[in-house]
């Protein structure tokens, strides 16, 4: 048995080991107040390096931040505060120990050695966990205990079957797509979309942006997300389609699908409509807003949602190609899984954008086949990842861009999209000057 679970999702556990409240998602939008500064060192230094803000905005969404200032008798009784899937390792073995590659989240973790931070780090005050309310690490594949007589009986899962120590959603799902090279990337059409690499080197996929740790030992996948993600189609079907939605009640399938099937009459590029995604700023663009340029008579809500899909493409292959220049991989083809990759529209779209032949595998369940690939190199089926990768993964036929779409895109990208960010941001300043923000 393994687990994988959602990053950043945690759980407040009484000296019992019974959850003391609600876990609060990764989505959560509850703020901590934070009105006590950081120590005056890391403070100077953190607003040395321009980290200032960005470091606020962290302390603010941490939850344990939050619970510490909003339920202190919840804090109190906290006797240890863990992943989620930490959790349910130790409701299976009754040992409280979690992999390394699942400890993603607003914790004090040193993703370069894969350890608790120390005191004394530059950014501990910024969670300012205790150790002792912290899980034990154990490395991917690593046998943590096994399957207890009670969660036997509750779960039907046989006793004495080892548990395997795996890893997030994210990192089994990019070696369930196969993606354990320098050549290869993997996307994530998600709520949450995102870009990852795999490296044999600590890598920051954006200066001071952690790098994560992957289920293979002594490698890293850096990844850029854009947080709103194929949200944002959901935010579109809502709030534009309902035509499409009262068809889909009537034939059975997604509207998305039909939207889908739709947008094939637009041409690449949307007429010139083009959208940068930040509906939700990402960490270094705490101004970002969202933005639609270059409307014009001929455009339908159709154009609407191919630009959203193309923007969130855009976003994505910024991504990519900082984080090929910081690492010095040259991707030579993509993976894709998450709901939106389970359309062939969407995949030739994001194969004509990137250049590259985009791949799926046997499966959407990715994050699934990633910790059984785990799993089954810590009982010793296979002896590294990468001999489980070659059995288990099995790469559909790819989808090859069109070359005319692809310099259509190029074009785009290079002379639009690059540029538009810095050219709005004033605004993105002035509105939030204006307005207001959440988070200051």
């Amino acid at each position: 048995v393994s687990v994988t679970t959602i990053r950043d999702t945690m759980v407040n556990l009484d000296a019992a080991g019974k959850p003391l409240r609600p876990i609060i998602l990764f989505v959560d939008q509850r703020k901590a107040e934070c009105k006590k500064p950081l120590p005056p060192l890391p403070r100077a230094l953190l607003k040395l390096v321009g980290m200032g803000e960005i470091v606020q905005i962290q302390r603010r969404v941490t939850n344990s931040n939050w619970i510490k200032e909003q339920e202190p008798e919840i804090w109190e009784k906290t006797d240890k505060y863990v992943m989620i899937s930490g959790y349910l390792t130790y409701m299976l073995t009754g040992i409280m120990k979690d992999s390394t590659a699942s400890q993603i989240g607003h914790i004090p973790i040193d993703n370069r050695k894969n350890v608790w931070m120390k005191k004394s780090a530059l950014l501990y005050s910024v969670f300012d966990i205790p150790r002792s309310k912290l899980a034990d690490l154990v490395e991917p594949g690593a046998v943590i205990g096994k399957i207890t007589l009670k969660a036997s009986e509750e779960t039907g899962i046989p006793e004495g079957i080892p548990v395997i120590a795996a890893g997030s959603d994210k990192g089994c799902e990019t070696v369930g797509t196969g993606c354990i090279d320098r050549e290869s990337a993997s996307l994530s059409f998600g709520t949450l979309a995102s870009v990852q690499l795999y490296t044999e080197k600590y890598v920051e996929p954006l200066p001071f942006m952690p790098c994560y740790p992957a289920l293979i030992k002594g490698s890293f996948n850096p990844e850029i997300q854009i947080y709103r993600g194929f949200w944002m189609l959901t935010w579109f079907v809502k709030e534009f389609a309902a035509k499409e939605r009262a068809e889909a009640e009537t034939t059975g399938e997604p509207p998305e699908e039909i939207l889908n099937r739709k947008m094939q009459a637009v041409p690449p590029g949307s007429d010139g409509l083009m959208l940068q995604p930040y509906w939700t700023p990402g960490l270094t663009s705490p101004e970002g807003k969202g933005a639609i340029i270059g409307f014009s008579d001929v455009h339908t809500r159709i154009h609407l949602y191919r630009a959203i899909l193309e923007g969130l493409n855009y976003g994505l292959l910024d991504g990519l190609r900082i984080m090929e220049k910081r690492s010095g991989n040259k991707v030579k083809s993509l993976t894709v899984s998450g709901g939106g990759a389970q359309s062939d529209i969407v995949c030739q779209l994001t194969a004509d954008m990137f250049g590259v032949p985009v791949y799926r595998v046997q499966t959407y369940e990715t994050s699934g086949l990633g910790a059984a690939m785990v799993a089954l190199m810590g009982i010793g089926r296979y002896k590294d990842m990468r001999e489980a990768g070659k059995a288990m993964v099995r790469r559909c036929e790819p989808f090859v861009p069109d070359t005319e779409s692809n310099k259509i895109y190029e074009s785009l990208y290079n002379d639009v999209y690059k540029k538009l960010y810095s050219r709005l941001k004033p605004s993105y300043t002035a509105i939030r000057s204006i307005m207001g923000d959440s988070v200051k």
